[in-house]
């Protein structure tokens, strides 16, 4: 996760952060990136069922009833353990979680038990008393899915009448007092919609919009030809940067990030050191803080049959289970060979990845995408824009 509107505008200095001590727990939301300690954010998707059919989904998600997903006395059991362990975030997530009926009785126990509970959703199902009940519970922040336009966007999400049902569902949220914002995968199908997802952002007033790059695993694995080239990730990025600074400097300041792709730290710095030296020194601490990406380490995942997963896209493997062992066990036990190489995996990564003078900003990456890709997870990802030469090597 990188903030291009905290790194690129400056909202954030090196000094915000360590005046926390870094700590995950201590940390306002905002700067919880560059924690020291690492404490996991943990995925938890709680129900494989969703009202839409999404082509990217990593879950598989249909609109079944599923019969082996934790019961709500097996779900507070995991957030007891969570709030022990010290996750500092739970993101409730699907499959569409607000399908599963007992959501907010676990959101309100995991708020309950010290934890920050968001939620990620398409939004279709958010009415207003549903809105009201998430803003009594204290959800911190809702993260609604839209991934273009309405005609783009209902393509996407396989239903006619999503798109209006997302923006009703992001209206509900703020009438009810709720910070909400927007989830948008990237790819060749829906680029060519970032402007005008920025132009919706501006006129709905939503504070906060995350950019996904495309992971290869789910249905989103069938989209590997429809990834943007490295050309097209670099314009993608330049564009999101422009736009972002655009809103900033008209006074109307946008929390902006992007996700899945570590280059962009590194590609957003180079450009700092050519427009604005001095802020891009400030930058690079800030990008060591951050440590690139933390899949097994800094965030985690538990599907909806209790299955621990190192972050909610390696669901084709899994640590264990939390009915047979506690989440904090199987985290920290590092006598599994994977666990243990993911805990520092920049000791294992190969080719490019291993050469890279920016491995100790971007951790190597993500993992799933090269062993999607070549079958071998250590190797180097093939979504790294970044040249030979500015990565450091011949």
């Amino acid at each position: 996760m990188i903030g291009i509107s905290k790194l690129y505008c400056g909202t954030v200095e090196p000094s915000d952060a360590l005046r926390y001590g870094r700590h995950s727990g201590k940390l306002p939301s905002h700067l919880l990136q560059f924690s020291k300690d690492k404490r996991p954010v943990v995925v938890w998707n709680i129900t494989q069922r969703c009202n839409l059919k999404c082509i990217h989904c990593y879950a598989h998600a249909k609109d079944v009833t599923f019969k082996n997903e934790l019961t709500t006395e097996e779900g507070k059991a995991l957030l007891d353990d969570f709030a022990q362990f010290g996750v500092p975030v739970v993101l409730f997530s699907g499959g569409e979680p607000v399908m599963r009926k007992d959501l907010p009785e676990l959101a309100r126990y995991a708020v309950k038990r010290g934890m920050r509970a968001v939620i990620s959703t398409n939004g279709t199902l958010i009415t207003p008393e549903k809105a009201e009940l998430f803003k009594e519970i204290g959800l911190s922040y809702v993260g609604i899915s839209v991934d273009g336009m309405e005609e783009v966007n209902d393509r996407f999400r396989g239903v006619k009448g999503a798109f209006q049902g997302a923006v009703t569902g992001i209206r509900n949220c703020q009438e009810a007092g709720i910070k909400v914002g927007l989830r948008f995968t990237m790819n060749r199908l829906n680029a060519a919609e970032i402007p005008s997802i920025f132009d919706l952002i501006e006129e709905l007033n939503v504070p906060r919009i995350c950019f996904y790059h495309l992971v290869y695993t789910g249905r989103g694995s069938k989209l590997i030809e429809e990834d943007l080239s490295h050309e097209e990730t670099r314009a993608v990025v330049d564009l999101i940067m422009d736009r972002t600074k655009d809103l900033h400097d008209r006074g109307k300041p946008t929390e902006v990030l992007t996700v899945d792709n570590h280059a962009d730290g590194p590609y957003l710095y180079l450009r700092l050191q050519k427009e604005d030296p001095q802020r891009a020194k400030e930058v690079l601490e800030l990008l060591k803080m951050n440590e690139g990406n933390s899949s097994g380490r800094g965030i985690g995942c538990v599907s909806w049959d209790g299955s621990i997963h190192a972050d909610q896209f390696w669901r084709h493997y899994s640590f264990g289970n939390v009915k047979e062992r506690p989440f904090s066990e199987v985290w920290s036990d590092t006598s599994n060979d994977l666990m243990k190489k993911l805990k520092d995996k920049k000791k294992y990564v190969k080719g490019r990845c291993a050469e890279c003078q920016w491995l100790n900003i971007c951790a190597g990456n993500f993992r799933v995408r090269p062993e999607a890709v070549t079958g071998d997870l250590w190797a180097a990802d093939p979504a790294c824009y970044l040249t030979n030469e500015e990565i450091g090597i011949e």
